[in-house]
């Protein structure tokens, strides 16, 4: 299962998580065109190799396995897949 991020990022995107990513899954960075268009950062479900590492660096707590996304924040495992079926 890839992990997803979660409401907690909306209007945050720190970034120390696509920083720690060994497959560069986690998007928009800062140095791309859509990071200021985008309220969050997104996980690219089909890149992510389940490693946990961008989930120890969050500092709002935003990213979870997608099997522990709290209910409350379900929809953002849509919104995450969404993102990369554009």
């Amino acid at each position: 299962m890839p992990f997803v991020i979660t409401e907690p990022c909306i209007n945050t995107k720190s970034g120390d998580c696509f920083q720690v990513c060994p497959v560069d899954c986690i998007h928009p960075r800062k140095d791309e065109a859509e990071f200021a268009n985008v309220p969050q950062l997104y996980i690219d479900p089909a890149t992510c190799i389940n490693c946990g590492a961008c989930a120890a660096v969050c500092p709002v707590q935003a990213i979870f396995p997608e099997e522990d996304v709290p209910d409350k924040w379900k929809q953002y495992i849509q919104t995450n897949a969404a993102h990369y079926q554009k």
